[in-house]
């Protein structure tokens, strides 16, 4: 995947995040004082192809909604398959090189928690960025899959962009069902994996994200059937969009759906 900016890369991040579509949860958000979320990321830097293909997590997806987070009071853990340091694709610009700067966004990445280190009910959100990495390792992570059921379980809000989706696909409720079954859900787009090189047209993943969050049971949500490509969507405490300029948006809809109070509305 480039690491090029471009104008247009640049305009659509900050101009996109004007659009908004929410299907509102018929369960009532997380009703615990703790004011933590948990931000997901992998450890992988490659694909493992001999080309050496980029995995990673991408900044874009990342940095934007820390910021969102810590500047509403909200205290942020960083976690991972192996704990430690979180690899990152793209150059910090505009917000990413603000938080960064100010907002000890890389102290926290570069000591990310192990699972065994990491106590789910310290979490009222969990939040999983883009960049190919997670498919890879989060995906199959049983211990941070456990942990992402187990935040959910207990009211909190799950919030994903890109192929983060895929990375809580294979998550599980203690009543056996997948997380993700009956949810609209919007992840990477099959379409758009399928017309980029970034991992020759999806053959050097594990699997494509839309494929898997149907094969559990999700009612997906991509380019056809929705007004806009970056609305996000918003479906008993889980909230997702397709790309990276929505991020911010995501975790700020996040925020919404975990402080609101009383019984929310249903929507059609």
């Amino acid at each position: 995947m480039s690491l090029k900016l471009s104008i247009a890369a640049i305009t659509l991040l900050f101009t996109s995040l004007a659009f908004s579509q929410t299907i509102v949860s018929s369960k009532p958000a997380h009703t615990g004082n703790a004011k933590k979320v948990l931000i997901i990321a992998s450890n992988v830097t490659d694909m493992g192809d001999p080309e050496k293909h980029e995995a990673r997590n991408d900044l874009w997806e990342y940095a934007p909604p820390y910021h969102v987070f810590v500047s509403h009071g909200y205290e942020v853990d960083f976690a991972s398959p192996l704990g430690g340091a979180v690899p990152f694709m793209r150059d910090p610009l505009g917000i990413s090189s603000y938080t960064i700067k100010y907002e000890g966004f890389l102290s926290k990445a570069n000591n990310s928690l192990a699972p065994k280190q990491v106590n789910p009910s310290d979490y009222s959100a969990v939040f999983i960025g883009g960049g190919y990495g997670n498919v890879f390792d989060v995906a199959s992570n049983k211990s941070l899959l456990g942990i992402i059921a187990k935040i959910y379980e207990s009211g909190g809000v799950i919030g994903s962009v890109g192929h983060g989706a895929g990375a809580f696909a294979n998550a599980m409720l203690s009543n056996g069902q997948p997380l993700v079954k009956g949810k609209r859900i919007a992840g990477f787009p099959n379409s758009t994996e399928k017309e980029k090189d970034w991992a020759k047209q999806g053959s050097l993943l594990p699997f494509l994200v839309e494929e898997r969050l149907k094969e559990k049971g999700a009612i997906t949500v991509n380019k056809d059937n929705i007004p806009d490509k970056h609305d996000v969507i918003i479906d008993d405490r889980i909230v997702s969009t397709m790309f990276l300029p929505s991020a911010a948006l995501v975790a700020k809809e996040m925020l919404i759906v975990f402080e609101k109070s009383g019984e929310p509305k249903k929507s059609k």
